[in-house]
């Protein structure tokens, strides 16, 4: 069969069409910007890709089109297939079709540490010798690729709240069917389909009210708008983690490099980890609650953690030049942003550490985050915000709220500048953007140089 893509970049899209195409099936996708890691791991994979969405492509007809949710009415391409009446279909709803269907999926669901927890999850169930499939939003450094079918029942996946497609505007989670579902937190994102928090909310109870008896639901004591979700009705036992939860953990660094695991009061080992923050402890004990409920003794969970490589993007050390650290981090919202430099800064004690951020994410150029960006940044020393185009707010008035030395720059050339006077040996710089930045990391390690 000939499946065409439209927006298979995206990094759901992408894990998709590697599914597709280990299935057997002849696999061809565009999108209007092709960049790494999704376009390199796609054309290693052998998958054809056209830059751009000309009709032309569509021609001779694919057997189905799958449309990403980033495509809207008006798109050429999308146009073209509803003119001729093609077949077509929306990726979440694909994937269950054609993957998840009769398979025991463990969905990780929640507005921060998705792509981390899953990929934490896929590698536990590895570890134990389980093979699972997966589906991650970015790619594990344990596996190398973003996606795979697997050949056990065992699924993992990143459940995603953005809607489907532009005819489908359900979360895309929905269509998973879950027996294990981790939901690590809440909060206001994706300004530019959800009016409000209670929205999500309401998102997130669709999901829980897919999920058997049987199964399992695993969420935080911490977070307000997931007990809400949980109240408005949970007929599926629930574990919870953190303060007062039955997994509970003892940090024995402050960096959370090292912290002891409890399971209902009794010590379960320690985690010993390249990974830092307090968001990456609370994503350790969720993979071990989802993990034990598929039969991976919380042991045995541990030893795997010990041995996680993280995934590309997420606080990824890309370059070290005359001592000058360089990070490639996927943060792109207030809470992501602050645990991620907590984390850090933990780590490094005083050294120098300069935050470079780009709101690029639909609620960041919406504005929806931008009361909570000057908080966000206290653990850095300087920053240096980055200014689009077409961002509709005052970044300026935003970064003159900062606590600490903040400047926008509206170029990339101007970004190294600031850094090349300012970095000495032993700086840290982190680099913040849900995109490719313009290749900024390479960019800034080649000036350094």
């Amino acid at each position: 069969m000939h499946i065409h893509i439209l927006g298979i970049c995206g990094t759901f899209m992408g894990s998709m069409a590697v599914l597709a195409k280990e299935l057997g099936h002849h696999v061809t996708g565009s999108d209007a910007n092709v960049y790494p890691p999704m376009s390199t791991q796609l054309q290693a994979q052998g998958i054809e890709l056209t830059q751009g969405y000309d009709p032309a492509q569509l021609d001779p007809a694919p057997d189905l089109v799958v449309i990403g949710n980033a495509m809207s009415r008006g798109n050429p391409a999308v146009e073209y297939v509803l003119n001729k009446g093609l077949p077509y279909v929306s990726g979440p709803q694909w994937l269950a079709d054609h993957v998840l269907q009769g398979r025991w999926v463990l969905a990780v669901a929640g507005t921060h540490g998705k792509t981390t927890t899953s990929s934490m999850l896929a590698w536990v169930l590895e570890h134990a010798g389980m093979s699972p499939g997966f589906l991650i939003g970015g790619v594990p450094q344990n596996f190398s690729v973003s996606a795979r079918l697997g050949d056990t029942p065992f699924f993992v996946i990143e459940a995603d709240e953005y809607d489907s497609a532009f005819f489908d505007k359900r979360s895309k989670f929905v269509h998973y069917r879950p027996r294990t579902a981790i939901l690590n937190n809440l909060e206001f994102d994706h300004a530019d389909i959800f009016p409000d928090l209670p929205a999500i909310e309401r998102q997130f109870h669709h999901l829980v009210r897919t999920i058997p008896s049987e199964g399992l639901v695993i969420h935080p004591t911490t977070e307000p708008a997931l007990l809400r979700v949980i109240e408005m009705g949970c007929w599926t036992p629930v574990q919870t983690t953190g303060a007062g939860g039955q997994w509970q953990v003892k940090l024995l660094s402050e960096d959370g490099s090292k912290f002891e695991v409890m399971f209902e009061g009794a010590v379960q080992g320690v985690v010993e980890w390249d990974m830092t923050g307090q968001h990456n402890v609370a994503n350790a004990l969720a993979t071990l609650a989802a993990a034990r409920h598929v039969g991976v003794v919380p042991s045995m969970g541990i030893a795997a953690l010990s041995a996680f490589k993280s995934v590309k993007r997420r606080m990824e050390k890309v370059a070290e030049v005359r001592g000058i650290t360089i990070y490639d981090d996927f943060a792109h919202h207030p809470t992501a942003i602050a645990t991620t430099l907590d984390g850090l800064r933990k780590r490094i004690g005083d050294a120098p550490l300069i935050a470079i951020i780009e709101p690029r994410s639909n609620s960041m150029k919406l504005g929806a985050h931008r009361d909570g960006l000057p908080e966000s940044v206290v653990d850095a020393d300087q920053v240096i915000w980055y200014s689009p185009a077409n961002l509709g707010w005052d970044l300026g008035g935003t970064a003159a709220l900062c606590t600490v030395p903040s400047i926008v720059s509206d170029s990339l050339e101007g970004i190294i500048e600031r850094v090349k006077s300012q970095a000495q040996p032993g700086t840290h710089v982190v680099i913040m953007s849900n995109g490719g930045f313009g290749g900024l990391h390479g960019k800034l390690a080649e000036a350094l140089q």
